[in-house]
């Protein structure tokens, strides 16, 4: 193709303004990639941006106002096409400009996985976690290598899917322990039961809320403003919450005390047995093992008598040590913890009325929970938990 010299012309605002001036050999290429129909829809737009253009003897010199409304294109897509064309050439202006060649390479991939081990390896002595400024100086003095930036390190890193600066406090259950998967075996064995009102299945657990009072009075959100408050707050004790949550029914009560000693636990079982189900033969009750759950509570809460009444209609079921996952009440409380309880609440009234009026507000809806995770997964995705024999 041939390269058009760069002519310019002053504009009406006073600026410069590159000119198309096409040649014969140029126009008949143009008209006829613009009437072929086979012709890339961007290098389509291109070409009728460079035919309009054309001030020489057969163009029409069109404005880019009227390039624009004709053919959709943008005002700084028809400057680029026009200086790409004066400088570069037809099939520049048609195609683009080449890309630059990606600078090379700072690491290769087996410089990458040493970087990756260095990061899952131990935490150097005196360091808490590893940072990208640790990383990039320990990488080069164990190495030897080139000095290299933290955003090397951080490129890497984001590159196979490594952030040293996460971590996640995780339950985990100990390797082979026949307590564990016998606890484990014996709630999931509830979960696949049938729903039976007679025996209704109750997942008990508990949490606690540090309450929290503001010292100044927030300021409210406003449009392009979110919602402002105070670093500074007031402590107003704790409290805890019992959650109750009968999975399959979809129904679920909070309770909310001053403490969780055994006496608190032993007067919710005794409102569960009593007020929630008078009639149900015996309640399957599944919780945490806990040193305050136990029938031993309820006889150092009520007289004997009584606490044999209420212990007779609970069959009681344990997940295991470390194994708190296997409790659906702690999904029912990540729930309450997300919708009601994560923002400030100074009083343990105030705690009550909105944890009650969230529980209303679900019993409406009858929210239950799927649970499918039974003893055959656990016997293949879970077998390093299971003894050898």
């Amino acid at each position: 193709m041939k390269l058009t010299r760069i002519i310019t012309a002053d504009t009406p605002t006073g600026g410069k303004k590159y000119i198309v001036r096409l040649t014969t050999e140029e126009r008949t290429e143009l008209e006829r990639l613009t009437t072929t129909g086979r012709t890339a829809t961007r290098t389509l737009r291109h070409a009728w941006v460079v035919l309009k253009a054309d001030v020489g003897a057969e163009g029409a010199g069109w404005t880019d106002e009227q390039i624009k409304d004709a053919y959709g294109v943008s005002i700084n897509t028809i400057g680029r096409v026009r200086q790409t064309f004066v400088e570069a050439g037809l099939e520049e202006a048609l195609c683009g400009r080449p890309r630059a060649a990606p600078p090379p390479r700072k690491m290769d991939g087996e410089q990458e996985a040493h970087l990756v081990a260095l990061l899952c390896g131990p935490v150097p002595e005196g360091q808490s976690r590893w940072t990208l400024r640790l990383l990039a100086d320990r990488f080069v003095q164990l190495e030897g290598s080139v000095e290299i930036s933290r955003e090397t390190v951080r490129r890497t890193l984001k590159k196979n899917m490594r952030t040293p600066w996460r971590q996640t406090e995780w339950c985990i259950p100990p390797e082979a322990t026949g307590e564990f998967v016998a606890h484990m075996e014996d709630v999931l064995d509830v979960y696949v039961r049938p729903y039976d009102p007679r025996f209704p299945q109750v997942c008990m657990d508990e949490t606690s809320k540090q309450l929290v009072g503001e010292t100044r009075v927030p300021i409210a959100a406003a449009a392009g403003r979110p919602r402002r408050y105070d670093t500074e707050y007031e402590r107003h004790g704790v409290s805890n919450l019992f959650l109750f949550v009968e999975p399959l029914r979809g129904w679920r009560q909070v309770s909310v005390t001053d403490r969780r000693t055994k006496q608190d636990w032993a007067h919710a079982i005794k409102a569960l047995v009593d007020d929630h189900y008078p009639d149900a033969e015996r309640i399957v009750l599944v919780m945490d093992n806990l040193n305050t759950h136990t029938r031993g509570s309820l006889y150092e809460t009520f007289p004997a008598e009584d606490a044999r009444r209420i212990s007779r209609k609970l069959d009681l079921h344990y997940t295991p040590k470390h194994g708190s996952w296997l409790n659906i009440a702690e999904i029912e409380l990540s729930v309450l913890s997300r919708q009601c309880l994560d923002r400030r609440i100074p009083a343990q009234s105030d705690l009550s009325q909105e944890v009650a009026q969230w529980t209303h507000d679900r019993n409406a809806l009858q929210r239950t929970v799927d649970w499918r995770f039974t003893t055959a997964d656990a016997r293949i995705k879970l077998t390093r938990l299971y003894p050898s024999l």
